[in-house]
């Protein structure tokens, strides 16, 4: 099952939180980078074991600003029998007059895409390929920047659709991730927009490595601190 390390921290994370259940129709967001093929790799690897009963297919949304998805890639889906799905989106052209693009929007429209293909076509959950590191930064962005406590759920249930987001991905680290990435040969994209400085994102990321020094075990105690929170001793 190609590397069990991280497809047990997969494993893992899945049951912990219960993201999966029988009769499931899972719509993979497929960005052409190693986080979501990495997922990818694991769900056709999980839909061989007997007590599975879910379905799943992939979905890429296609913008102006980022890579297309690398043709390697596709083979690999094809293997893995996981039916991929295009759509090409004006990303640029959706940004209103004044407004800088940034990652966060960029983001935005896809999960717009997704949850609309999602209703269409009839599946309950979007499976994203946030890591651990996605999460921590997006908590300190959160805290430094609008004061508030909170980020990334590993499942999240849309209130306005019949739609749950899932996080996979959400117990491993990007270390864990790249190496079962290089061992497998990925041909990934990596997004090389010009737009990233004004996310927040970089600096977010210097301070989690700063604060952590990249160690997988201090980067999950501070996610595990989130769930043993000591309201009395708080402001």
């Amino acid at each position: 099952m190609g590397n069990p390390a991280i497809f047990s921290l997969i494993d893992r994370a899945i049951s912990d939180y219960s993201m999966i259940q029988r009769g499931d129709r899972i719509l993979l967001a497929a960005s052409g980078g190693k986080d979501s093929t990495v997922m990818a790799e694991y769900f056709y690897n999980r839909k061989k074991r007997k007590s599975c009963d879910f379905e799943v297919k992939a979905f890429h949304v296609a913008t102006n600003i980022s890579p297309s998805f690398p043709h390697i890639l596709k083979e690999k889906f094809e293997e893995w029998g996981i039916d991929l799905i295009t759509k090409d989106v004006d990303v640029l052209g959706r940004l209103k007059e004044g407004k800088k693009m940034n990652c966060w929007f960029c983001s935005n429209q896809r999960r717009l895409e997704l949850s609309l293909i999602a209703q269409k076509l009839g599946y309950n959950k979007i499976a994203l390929g946030h890591h651990l590191d996605d999460i921590l930064e997006t908590l300190l962005m959160n805290m430094l920047n609008k004061k508030s406590l909170f980020t990334m759920p590993p499942v999240l249930a849309f209130q306005k659709f019949p739609i749950t987001i899932i996080r996979p991905l959400c117990l491993c680290d990007t270390a864990i991730i790249a190496r079962h990435a290089k061992e497998n040969g990925y041909l990934c994209s990596t997004c090389t927009c010009d737009y990233q400085e004004n996310s927040g994102r970089k600096e977010a990321r210097r301070r989690l490595f700063n604060l952590t020094e990249g160690s997988y075990v201090l980067k999950r105690n501070m996610f595990e601190s989130l769930k043993n929170i000591h309201e009395e001793y708080l402001p």
